[in-house]
């Protein structure tokens, strides 16, 4: 079969190797139909590493996807061939202290698609993984929309981790997939005014589509003063979308007094830095995501009820051995890019 592999900055080749057999009790085999490329699978392009992971060259990529069942273990119960399903990447054991008190997503024996030293990446025509980690989809779903599920439920896992109410406001500071995700997410599940910013207009342009009441360049204004000209008194929450000191740095002024900040965004440096007398004298709150947890079948009924309207995130479409161009594509920015689509089996539809 067709694998996609990293084999060094910014280089990547479509290799063949040996189908996946089923080994393990409960697992199930994917035809992989779509994958989309995530910023964290940018950071492994472009640096080689995200912290102290760090990729071993050869590797395989990617984690946003979804798939076609076509082989199950006797053991597994609720699948069956042929059934279309989301994924969730991240494969728990079920059996630490992170698992056994409800945080899966932190598990001590994670295995996640596409990670250095832990799970083979999605970009393949076929891949082996754990019957929890797929969830079937409704015949009204596409396989594009399939694959926004790991993204949509990131956000969610955020929105619920905000301490939001109805009716408050928030910053998204970044309108990529998952700022603009996080946009969609909060609209359904927490309406509140939303202020977006961003560099690029296209974003921009997306976000207010998704329902952004606000929007803003950095480099065109000072977008703090202009919020809070807004919203005098500061913002009940700041999602950091970005991971740029610039954002996080935005992100203390336009908070309130007990206002949370929210940080989802992948800083390029291992440190970042925060004044801390106000952050004390605010009392605000920080909070990290860490991917998500427990919200993927969430995700899909926002989307299949029509709650949530993921299609305008996705910009540009490719065959699996157009792969590198969509690196590339969105590793530069380029072309108005939000979300690329592999299309690793079927048409670019």
């Amino acid at each position: 079969m067709n694998v996609a592999v990293f084999t060094g900055i910014r280089e990547l080749e479509i290799c063949e190797q040996s189908r996946p057999v089923l080994e393990r009790p409960g697992d199930v085999l994917l035809r992989i139909e779509t994958v989309g490329v995530c910023g964290s699978d940018i950071h492994y392009y472009t640096a080689g590493r995200i912290g102290d992971q760090v990729i071993d060259y050869p590797a395989t990529l990617g984690h946003e996807c979804a798939g076609t069942v076509m082989e199950v273990c006797p053991t597994v119960a609720g699948l069956k061939v042929g059934q279309r399903v989301a994924v969730d990447p991240a494969i728990s054991c079920g059996q630490c202290g992170q698992c056994r008190n409800g945080r899966a997503h932190t598990c001590h024996n994670l295995q996640f698609l596409g990670c250095p030293g832990q799970a083979p990446g999605a970009v393949a025509e076929y891949i082996s993984i754990a019957a929890e980690s797929c969830y079937p989809i409704p015949d009204s779903m596409t396989m594009v929309q399939a694959a926004l599920v790991e993204p949509l439920s990131v956000a969610i896992h955020a929105q619920r981790l905000a301490w939001m109410r109805p009716g408050g406001t928030a910053a998204i500071l970044g309108s990529g997939p998952i700022g603009l995700s996080v946009q969609l997410a909060v609209g359904a599940l927490c309406p509140s005014r939303t202020f977006v910013t961003d560099l690029l207009d296209e974003r921009l342009g997306l976000a207010r589509r998704c329902g952004a009441d606000w929007t803003g360049v950095p480099t065109r204004g000072d977008v703090v003063k202009a919020i809070l000209q807004e919203e005098p008194d500061g913002l009940d929450c700041v999602f950091e979308c970005a991971g740029r000191q610039e954002t996080l740095d935005q992100a203390v002024e336009l908070l309130k007094p007990g206002g949370t900040m929210v940080l989802i965004g992948i800083p390029d440096s291992e440190q970042v830095d925060f004044r801390m007398d106000t952050l004390r004298r605010k009392e605000l709150r920080l909070q990290n995501v860490r991917r998500q947890n427990d919200c993927t079948k969430a995700a899909i009924d926002l989307v299949a009820s029509g709650a949530v309207d993921i299609n305008p995130l996705v910009t540009h479409h490719f065959a699996m051995e157009e792969t590198k161009a969509a690196f590339d594509l969105v590793a530069d920015h380029a072309d108005g890019v939000v979300k690329a689509i592999i299309h690793v089996a079927g048409d670019l539809t």
